[in-house]
């Protein structure tokens, strides 16, 4: 068979991802915050874009003449006084300093003052942040550092104390190994253990400890508390965390009554120290959604309006500029505001709406949860949702990441409505794996210290009474995702602690 080459023609359809449709792929990911700082970089971008601010009756209102009314005796007053020269002006017809002339006077009556006048406006046009006068919450290695300055006479020993500073966990552990320290800085091993034993002495006290033990054991000793026995109730932490009573009595060698004094002085104790200089700003999460009772039994979805960006296309704006434009750059940038200024207005509506419909089948197939609580989720994935809207299912993933939905019951992440489905054993309805966790620490917190439920009976339990099908280390598996101890553990806490308190 001869090669030889030749020309043909075929005709194929594909998909291209312009950048347009890429970002409004993009925006549909984003949180209201994420798309607020992306909408705002977008405004300084693109000079056709501007934010709609509502308000149009205030405008009307200021073009409007105001009205002479009577002046009555308090204005009057107020109107007389103005005429009064302040201490600045008498000084200055002095031509000397307020000082000389007031010599008693304090900053309010020499004129300098920070609020507002009669007009209720402040000097410069802008009321002060208030957030600049609120005293800050110093940092915990600026405490450190100051403390370590007092404490510490070398040069060399400060910048040990610097590097093991920058080595602490928000909690206030040390979590670098000191002869990575030693190394890095070339120093003795010694050197950096004498270091760190000054620095332990610091406030709060606990801090710098490399564990747990060893920071109840910094506070102990400073309250002068830490004798034999309660140096061994540190060494056995792990029992008490098992709640083996009857292996930590053994290995103290005392009483119940004795443990008991010694667990009661142990809560005292703060094995964080560390966070009591945690200065991070706590973000309240704003919901994206509310669900509302309508009548008749219904639900009413509404979009957050106060979270969502709204932006403008000025075209009056375009169509003045482009008629000036002589440049053909100029003009390719101008048409080009123009096309991404549309659409991006575009795709934020796309985004509202597709988010508006979402949710409106999530609380049409979720209606037994809100209607009757956490047990009656129903299973429910992204196709199932996406099949009902005629949508893709990563769409449906999108638009439901870093969303939330304020609800009666509260507020929940839109991923939280998603749960595998658990099969039922008398070949009812399937059963939410979120219900299922619910039933299963229901269980767990009604059981009495006489009658442990093992993950055994609870898979039983679930067999008989609700028909959910679940093996024994499903059970297992649940329980401790939800941070419940076995029940070997919990028999003794319910038991042991029950005798000490």
């Amino acid at each position: 068979m001869a090669l030889s080459p030749r020309l043909e023609f075929r005709q194929s359809q594909s998909l291209t991802l312009t950048p347009q449709l890429m970002q409004s792929i993009r925006l549909l990911a984003l949180s209201h915050l994420e798309l607020n700082t992306f909408v705002e970089a977008e405004l300084l971008r693109n000079p056709l874009l501007e934010r709609e601010e509502g308000g149009g009756d205030e405008g009307e209102q200021a073009e409007a003449p105001e009205r002479p009314s009577e002046m009555s005796a308090y204005e009057d007053t107020v109107t007389s006084g103005e005429r009064v020269k302040d201490a600045g002006e008498i000084a200055e017809g002095y031509d000397t300093a307020v000082e000389n002339v007031f010599p008693d006077a304090v900053p309010q009556d020499i004129g300098y003052t920070s609020g507002p006048d009669r007009n209720g406006s402040f000097e410069g046009g802008d009321a002060p942040d208030l957030d600049q006068y609120v005293a800050a919450r110093p940092r915990l290695s600026d405490h450190l550092e100051a403390q370590a300055q007092m404490l510490l006479r070398t040069q060399a020993d400060r910048l040990i104390a610097r590097h093991l500073i920058d080595g602490l966990n928000e909690a206030g552990y040390l979590t670098i190994e000191l002869s990575a320290v030693a190394e890095l800085l070339g120093a003795e091993i010694e050197d950096v253990e004498a270091v760190l034993a000054a620095l332990q002495t610091c406030d709060p006290l606990g801090i710098f400890a490399r564990s747990v033990g060893e920071c109840l054991a910094i506070q102990l000793r400073e309250r002068d508390r830490l004798d034999p026995i309660m140096a061994r109730l540190i060494d056995n932490l792990e029992l008490l965390a098992e709640h083996n009573i009857a292996a930590l009595l053994k290995a103290l060698g005392c009483d119940r009554e004795d443990l008991a004094d010694m667990l009661a002085e142990l809560r005292q104790l703060d094995p964080r120290p560390g966070f009591a200089f945690d200065s991070a700003p706590v973000e309240t999460v704003v919901p994206d959604v509310f669900v509302r009772p309508g009548p008749a039994g219904t639900w009413q979805v509404e979009l957050n309006s106060e979270v969502l960006p709204r932006v403008l296309v000025n075209r009056l704006y375009y169509t003045s500029v482009s008629r000036k434009a002589r440049d053909p750059a100029e003009k390719a940038f101008l048409s080009e505001s123009l096309a991404n200024a549309n659409w991006l207005t575009r795709s934020l509506d796309q985004r509202a709406q597709t988010m508006t419909r979402v949710a409106a089948e999530i609380v049409r197939q979720q209606d037994g949860f809100l209607t009757h609580g956490v047990a009656h989720l129903r299973p429910m994935t992204l196709k199932m949702v996406a099949e009902a809207i005629d949508m893709h299912e990563s769409t449906v993933s999108r638009v439901t990441s870093n969303k939330y939905m304020a609800t009666p019951r509260g507020l929940y992440e839109m991923k939280y409505f998603f749960t595998t489905a658990i099969a039922s054993s008398d070949g009812g309805g399937d059963h939410s794996a979120e219900a299922v966790r619910h039933r299963i620490r229901q269980l767990i917190e009604a059981e009495p210290a006489s009658a442990i439920l093992s993950d055994d009976v609870i898979a039983e339990l679930l067999r008989k009474e609700q028909g959910i099908d679940l093996a024994r280390r499903t059970v297992a598996k649940y329980r401790e995702g939800m941070n419940i101890p076995s029940s070997v553990i919990r028999r003794r806490q319910k038991k042991d602690l029950a005798r000490i308190g």
